[in-house]
């Protein structure tokens, strides 16, 4: 008993700050992938894989060639297809990293200002009270050039009465959305992913199915104005809130398009301080 605490006490003096900070750092690393992969169809392939890395360590403990072969070279061509088959589960799983709070600090930008996000409150007002349907989307840290593209160019400045004319209905540019970034109109029509998720309520229709498709991609904000009922809502994060008054839509965009930002760059200006004082 003596001889094993004797023993394991001496291993501990070995042990680092580093390896310590290394373990730690494994373990993290591991947590957020597992994070990351839970509840998606992901998760069941990994399983998979488990079940065949023992399969293929027995087979190989008791000498199963055949087997053993087999299991091999399946786990080979099994890691190439699973990075073409889960493609989009990759990209979201990087994005979520590059939306993290370090990733905001290095990259963040210019906000939309409060004259902005009013002049998109007006319009969605009035587009309520006439029940024109509208989308709306605000680029934030991840740029929608890709999204940008499948609509029609239109770098303008924000104003109640162009936003208005853009969603009139049996229009050019009526249908899809509008992309904003930088305090300009830089697209409409454009075209944004449909979110696949099966749990939704099924009154909500395909904006509102654009406004959170888009939103499970990028960190983007979107405004959404119904054609059938008039309701403003606000999707961000995958996640959508449903008839909001304008007073609220326009404390929320401020929010996630002013205030956040401002602390991300207090954080940024406190990170390159320290920087600058190590120096």
């Amino acid at each position: 008993m003596n001889s094993a605490l004797t023993f394991l006490l001496e291993n501990l003096k070995l042990i680092r700050i580093r390896d310590i900070l290394d373990v730690a750092i494994v373990a993290f690393v591991i947590y957020k992938g597992t994070k990351l992969v839970r509840e998606t169809r992901a998760v069941q392939l990994i399983k998979g894989i488990i079940i065949l890395l023992l399969a293929m360590q027995v087979s190989g403990w008791l000498s199963l060639n055949a087997i053993n072969f087999l299991l091999v070279n399946t786990v080979q061509v099994g890691m190439v297809a699973l990075l073409v088959v889960f493609q989009p589960e990759l990209r979201r799983a990087l994005e979520k990293v590059g939306r993290s709070s370090i990733g905001k600090i290095l990259n963040s930008s210019g906000s939309e200002n409060g004259t902005t996000i009013a002049n998109v409150v007006t319009a969605a007002c009035a587009m309520q009270s006439t029940k024109t349907g509208a989308l709306i989307v605000f680029e934030r840290e991840i740029k929608l050039a890709d999204v940008a593209k499948t609509g029609i160019a239109i770098n303008s400045d924000v104003s109640p009465e162009l936003i208005i004319n853009i969603f009139v209905p049996n229009t050019p540019l009526h249908d899809g959305a509008v992309i904003i970034g930088g305090n300009k109109i830089k697209a409409a029509a454009c075209f944004l992913p449909l979110t696949q998720d099966n749990t939704l309520n099924q009154e909500l229709g395909t904006r509102h199915r654009a406004a959170i498709g888009i939103t499970e991609v990028a960190d983007c904000v979107v405004v959404v104005v119904s054609e059938e009922t008039g309701r403003i809502s606000l999707a961000v994060n995958g996640q959508i809130n449903r008839n909001i008054t304008a007073d609220n839509l326009e404390k929320t965009l401020k929010s996630y398009l002013v205030e956040e930002t401002n602390d991300l760059k207090a954080s940024k200006d406190k990170l390159i301080d320290m920087v600058v004082k190590r120096k």
